[in-house]
């Protein structure tokens, strides 16, 4: 591969045989962090993720009054149990969607006012939902750019608490926004979902998890859509292990089903919450072999046309449709995918971006409100744009592993949250 940093040349290869460990969760980087900082007492972050999001969160932390100490594999946050401070100047989130919602939402509990800010791309993705859900349940938060994008102000002073409805349907960020936060309204917050509805449950389980392994009282109340959040148990700091990162994985599990041989990746927990594991199983569905033990994975792949699955819905894993629409290239029929409409308000509108590379490659892509069709045809080099878009970068170089002339255009934008892919890609 080239290494000029703004375009990288994809070289095709043979069969893998690589074993690869990959970064922290962001996800649950994200959410640890925060939930450490509104803990009572210390809390030992181990195995984080170091990215441009995790950077804006802890970043945006301190100016909150929160102390973090890093070491290289160690992160100890000083929680102020709830007590966050009026910050100084705007919160800037980059284009960090985690970053934005949490922090919209814990805010709220701040001893003064706070404004959230963020770049171009940020202030085109909605956070209304969010904010009208806060308001409900007694927050004040106004959104200030237009169609209810940041910049958003949040007045603090605490967050009173009760019932609220939101809407689930775009973003499950908005509903763990709300959740984080609710150990330290003054009153107990039953959260229900408009239409009854709720896109990618699975990362809402994991905030779920995570609020309960550091002493929150939450859980989802029974027979209903509702969850229940009791106030006055907050959260407790205390030593916690980040999994490895399901939506990283993707990459060299896709990899090895698209140039053959083997890909392991090592320290996949057994029982993880992380919904973007089971991409594994749509790879095994396609013909590769794949290899569960105690300590890792390993996807095995032929090098042969994959075995095409026809309609297939990830909207429990949208990040890893990108990966796998890139596979879906080198089935044997076409393949749609559905009910991911929530990837048009990612860190671009996805499925618009993925139709047009796809057509640069020579499939015939299309794309519909919440869906995306892909019918393989014969392949051909191009040069993919990727919208400052690290998902982009990182999905469609795996079409070079078998298309000669794929050059991947800003390749440093995967430094979102995996900085070395380029040099793990290597070693695939």
């Amino acid at each position: 591969m080239s290494t000029d940093s703004a375009e990288r040349l994809i070289e095709p290869t043979g069969h893998l045989n690589a074993t690869i460990q990959v970064p922290g969760s962001k996800s649950m980087t994200n959410r640890a962090l925060l939930i450490a900082a509104l803990a009572e007492g210390v809390s030992e972050l181990s195995g984080p993720l170091n990215s441009d999001d995790t950077d804006v969160m802890r970043e945006a932390l301190v100016h909150l009054g929160v102390r973090v100490e890093i070491s290289r594999d160690t992160w100890r946050i000083y929680g102020v149990n709830g007590g966050l401070k009026k910050p100084r100047a705007p919160l800037w989130v980059q284009n960090s969607g985690t970053s934005a919602r949490f922090l919209t939402a814990a805010t709220t509990l701040a001893s003064g006012p706070s404004e959230l800010d963020g770049n171009a791309r940020m202030r085109e993705r909605p956070i209304e939902h969010l904010a009208k859900a806060l308001r409900g349940l007694g927050g004040r938060v106004e959104t200030l750019g237009d169609n209810g994008c940041p910049p958003v102000r949040i007045l603090g002073g605490g967050l009173p608490g009760g019932s609220a409805t939101i809407d689930g349907r775009q973003s499950s960020q908005y509903t763990s926004a709300v959740l984080l936060a609710a150990p330290y309204a003054e009153h107990d917050v039953v959260l229900g979902f408009e239409q009854d509805e709720l896109v990618s449950k699975p990362y809402v389980d994991i905030t779920l998890q995570m609020m309960r392994d550091f002493g929150a009282r939450a859980d989802w109340l029974s027979d209903t859509l509702q969850i229940q959040v009791e106030a006055g148990a907050g959260y407790h700091g205390r030593p916690y292990a980040i999994e490895p990162d399901a939506s990283s994985a993707a990459y060299p599990f896709c990899a090895a089903a698209i140039a053959g041989g083997s890909v392991r990746i090592t320290g996949v927990p057994q029982g993880s919450l992380q919904s973007d594991w089971r991409i594994v199983d749509l790879l095994e569905r396609m013909g590769c072999g794949v290899e569960r033990t105690g300590d890792g994975t390993q996807v095995t792949g032929s090098g042969r046309p994959l075995r095409a699955l026809g309609e297939v819905d990830m909207n429990e894993m949208p990040d890893a449709a990108l990966a796998y629409a890139v596979v879906a290239l080198f089935a044997d029929g076409p393949t749609r995918i559905t009910n991911v409409g929530n990837l048009r308000i990612k860190e671009t509108d996805r499925l618009a971006a993925l139709e047009t590379e796809l057509r640069k490659l020579g499939a015939q892509a299309t794309a519909g409100e919440d869906w995306l069709e892909i019918r393989p045809a014969p392949l051909r080099s191009a040069t993919i744009d990727t919208y400052d878009d690290h998902r982009m970068a990182m999905s469609f170089s795996l079409a070079g592993l078998r298309v000669p002339g794929v050059v991947i255009r800003d390749p440093g934008c995967v430094s979102k949250t995996w900085p070395d892919y380029f040099e793990v890609f290597r070693h695939f």
